[in-house]
This record gives C-alpha cells, sequence and structure tokens, in this order.
C-alpha cells in the first residue's frame, strides 16, 4: 500500500496555472479607468471550504461578496486554490513576484514559518486604528496564538466550536443483532465485530465494516481517547508538557486500532478514505458505527436515512478504556490565520475588510440573507433549507473572521432542524474534551519541522495500524521524532509553558 507523496512544484505550478509570477481573476469594470476617484483593490487567497457556487456565479461574481464590496467601498478579487495541497499553492504564490494583498491558512506551521522569514506585514497599528470589531469580537487567547516577539502577525478566525468528533451508530442494526449500546471499548470492540461479521443489513452478503475511519488517522478520536490520548496534543507529565504522538498511550492506542484492522473489524481501504469516500459509505448503509462530525446528522447520516427509512441513527457514549478514560480532541482556538504579505501596500485595506466581516456582516455570513434564506418568529429562527443549502458558499467569506456568539449558534442550528440534534451534539462533545494544553503561538521550531515530523508520523502510524510494520516500530518513531525535531520544539512549548506561569 502506497502513501501519497506531496505534489511536487511544477505539479503546483501546472496546477495553479503560473509560471513566474502570480495571476489574479479580473472583473468587469463599470467605473471609468480614467477616474480619479478609483475604488481600492484588493486581492485576496482563501479557502473554498469545498464550497459550490450556483448557476452563473463564482467567487467573484455573487450577491454576497457585492453586499461586502458594496458596504466596504472596496473591490475584492478572490482567488480559491484547489483544496488539494491547499497550503503548497500558497508557497507558490507567496513565493511569486507579486503576492496577493491577504491569504488565509489553517495551517499554523505554514503561518509560522513565513513569520520566521520575515515575510508577513504585522498588524497592531492597523488593527488598533481600522479594527473595533475584530478587537471587540476576537478572545484575547486567539490574539495570543498570533502574536510573535509582541508583533500580531494574523487575524484569527475564531473556532465556533470547542471538538468535532461524535460517535453515532445504527440503533436498528443494534436492535437487529440483540446488542445494547456499548460503553466499554470491549463493547464496542463485540458490537464493531457483530456489524462486520453478522449481516446487519440482511442482504445476504459481508458487505459491511465494523468501523471505517479517514486517511491520515482521522475519525480516530474517540477510540484513542479510551487510552488517554489524542493526536498532536499536549498534555502535562511530572510538571513539563510532552507530545501525545509520542506517549505510551499512543502505542496502546495504535495496538487496539492495529487489533480491529487483523481481525477484519476496520475498513482496509481506511488510508484511501478521503471525507468523501467515508461519507458515501455511510450514506449507502456500508457503515453502522462511526465517529461522526458533530454536523453529520444533517449530511451523511441524514442521507443514509433518506435511502433506508429503516435506519434509526443514535449518539453513543464515549468508550471507556482499560483504565477508565475517555474523550475527544479539542479544537485550537484559532481556526485560520488572515495574513498580509510585506510586499503588499494594501494592510490597512484588508483590516477594514476583515473588520466589516467580524462586525457588521458577520450574521448575513453565518444566516443569509434575510427573507430569502430565514426569517424569525418570537425568537426563533425559520429557515428555508433549500436556500441555505444553495446560498452555502457565503460562508467562504464569513469563515475568514467567524467569532463566537452562542446564542446565534443555537437558534441557527436549532433552525436548522431541531431533528439533527446540532445543538445537542455540541453540547455532549464539549463535556468530553481532553484539553491540549499548549495554546500558545506556533513555535519556530514548529515552522522549520512540523511538516515533516506530521509525515513521518502520520505514515509510522498508518503503517502500524495497517500491519505493514510490527508495533515496536513506534519505538523508532519516537526516536526519530525527537531527533528530527521534536526535542528542539518541546524545549520551545516546555519554555512558554514556563513563561506562561501555568
Amino acid at each position: 500500500m502506497k502513501i501519497t507523496k506531496p505534489l511536487s512544484t511544477c505539479v503546483v505550478l501546472t496546477m495553479l496555472g503560473i509560471s513566474a509570477g502570480c495571476s489574479y481573476p479580473s472583473k468587469e469594470k463599470n467605473e471609468d479607468e480614467t477616474s480619479p476617484a478609483k475604488v481600492p483593490l484588493i486581492r485576496i487567497v482563501a479557502n473554498s471550504l469545498g464550497m459550490n457556487f450556483p448557476a452563473g456565479m463564482d467567487a467573484n461574481h455573487n450577491p454576497y461578496l457585492a453586499y461586502i464590496e458594496k458596504n466596504t467601498g472596496m473591490e475584492v478579487n478572490v482567488t480559491l486554490p484547489p483544496l488539494n495541497g491547499y497550503d503548497d499553492k500558497l508557497n507558490v504564490i507567496m513565493t511569486s513576484g507579486e503576492p496577493p494583498d491577504l491569504l488565509n491558512t489553517a495551517n499554523p506551521s505554514w503561518f509560522i514559518n513565513f513569520v520566521n522569514q520575515k515575510a508577513l506585514t504585522p498588524l497592531n497599528d492597523y488593527i488598533d486604528k481600522y479594527g473595533a470589531n475584530l478587537k471587540a469580537k476576537i478572545p484575547k487567547e486567539a490574539w495570543d496564538n498570533v502574536t510573535v516577539n509582541g508583533q500580531i502577525y494574523a487575524i484569527p478566525s475564531v473556532n465556533e466550536v470547542k471538538g468535532t468528533e461524535i460517535i453515532y451508530a445504527r440503533k436498528d442494526w443494534l436492535d437487529k443483532l440483540g446488542l445494547q449500546p456499548p460503553h466499554s471499548i470491549e463493547e464496542f470492540t463485540a458490537v464493531m465485530k457483530a456489524f462486520a461479521e453478522r449481516d446487519p443489513d440482511g442482504n445476504g452478503i459481508q458487505d459491511t465494516y465494523g468501523l471505517s475511519i479517514l486517511e491520515r488517522l482521522g475519525r480516530t478520536s474517540p477510540f484513542l481517547g479510551a487510552f488517554g490520548a489524542q493526536m498532536n496534543a499536549w498534555y502535562e507529565r511530572d510538571g513539563k508538557l510532552v507530545y501525545s504522538g509520542i506517549l505510551p498511550e499512543m502505542k496502546q492506542a495504535l495496538t487496539y486500532m492495529n487489533s480491529l484492522y487483523e481481525q477484519n473489524i476496520l475498513d482496509p481501504e481506511f488510508p484511501l478514505n478521503k471525507i468523501d469516500i467515508l461519507g458515501e459509505k455511510v450514506a449507502r448503509g456500508k457503515i453502522g458505527l462511526y465517529s461522526a462530525a458533530w454536523s453529520d446528522t444533517r449530511s451523511h447520516i441524514e442521507q443514509n436515512r433518506k435511502s433506508d427509512p429503516t435506519a434509526v441513527w443514535i449518539p453513543l457514549d464515549y468508550p471507556t478504556g482499560p483504565d477508565g478514560k475517555h474523550g475527544v480532541y479539542s479544537t485550537s482556538i484559532v481556526r485560520s490565520y488572515n495574513v498580509v504579505p510585506v510586499k503588499s501596500q494594501n494592510a490597512a485595506a484588508v483590516v477594514k475588510f476583515l473588520d466589516f466581516i467580524a462586525g457588521p456582516a458577520q450574521n448575513t455570513l453565518k444566516l443569509g440573507f434575510e427573507k430569502e434564506v430565514w426569517t424569525q418568529v418570537n425568537g426563533k429562527l425559520s429557515i428555508r433549507l433549500d436556500e441555505h443549502i444553495k446560498q452555502a458558499y457565503r460562508g467562504i467569506y464569513g469563515a475568514l473572521v467567524d467569532t463566537i456568539d452562542r446564542d446565534l449558534t443555537r437558534k441557527r442550528l436549532d433552525g436548522l432542524g431541531e431533528q439533527f440534534r446540532l445543538y445537542e451534539n455540541l453540547q455532549r462533545i464539549d463535556n468530553n474534551l481532553m484539553q491540549n494544553r499548549f495554546n500558545g503561538p506556533p513555535t519556530p521550531a514548529m515552522g522549520k519541522h512540523q511538516v515533516k515530523l506530521s509525515k513521518l508520523q502520520e505514515e509510522t502510524f498508518t503503517r502500524i495500524i495497517a500491519g505493514m510494520s510490527p508495533i515496536d516500530e513506534f519505538d523508532v518513531f519516537v526516536k526519530n521524532w525527537k531527533d528530527a525535531g521534536g526535542d528542539e520544539i518541546t524545549g520551545e512549548v516546555n519554555e512558554w509553558w514556563r513563561q506562561s506561569g501555568k
């Protein structure tokens, strides 16, 4: 089984259509090009989030961007690189002769790498002058995450949710096989084995999975949590912070996941499972238990219910491991980083643009246009799901500077359909979080080493689970991780820990 290697630079250049320099989409000009009162222009590179546009629209021609431009008095040119290799494409754009005014990334290592290169504009003065809404709505912890040596190098988008994963299972399959909802990790194993072997869908073919996960060990959090570890987290041990990926608890978790693979309980195709592939398996009724995203009840799970009216899905308790541990990973306070390259002359306009999104535009970009997408009666939102889905692309702009409004979140999620249990799912996750104790800005060594360390971890863990390497390979990984920059990162993380007084 092969692990796909990152795209080469030449492939990235080809996909972007870049040879020397960087090109950006153009818009038809309505104003006279010779007019002395030109509209300010900013060029931004954003994440498409996998969104699609209605027919006749694109990232630069749609009502939501028109709404932003009208209210900011700016012209905004938007580039949406393909999601595959997104940060590699940002690297190419950053090293081009004419980088844009704003780039958005969710990768903290990418962010700190360009801070280290002194390639990003400090934004303190611009935020003080033009960012009243940003300062009011973004919490201090998020600002701390983008501040290096007293300088703010990004405007953070804040994670609206504290965690993502929650286990859902087919209650109709449990009932058919005479099983109770599981609690301990042993009970989960028994249920998953039955789902894989005892024909729960009744089609006479052994074609269902006991458990399916994503590539790079995505959607494993509850099972890792049963052994007291999560991916890419830092935990306190004897007064110091230790990386979760090298703990004995992670070795236990990998041993367990490998046992599922060896028993034909775990989907053997997991190294190839991107989110759309996993979702399609759920929708087709090939999976009866998995670690869902909190919003899957109105996507993949709902698609399965529509195709199979007998399907009944319920949330399960998180599996409890041999030492009584359980839980799921906690998300970082920062969802993504908005940075301004030093070559840009438009930092002030970028901050004004993002301040509008965080302030007056926030509700419109979260909910959609009133009366088109939603109405409010007696304090409750009524959402037209067809229009909500059709206009979901607005999230591309809103996600640039997401903020937290718990009351609005609850109203919005309930308005999407209380039967989906969206807000209830978030509460269940919040009550079972395993807190990552490192919540400072990415360290300089992370910028130097994190990409190769992440690749080393992903490849090693995948090979161990798939039985391609013995479990003792974990001990080799620990040594290699430390030698390849992990010890340097650990030193910086603990210096942050010491200085923070925690």
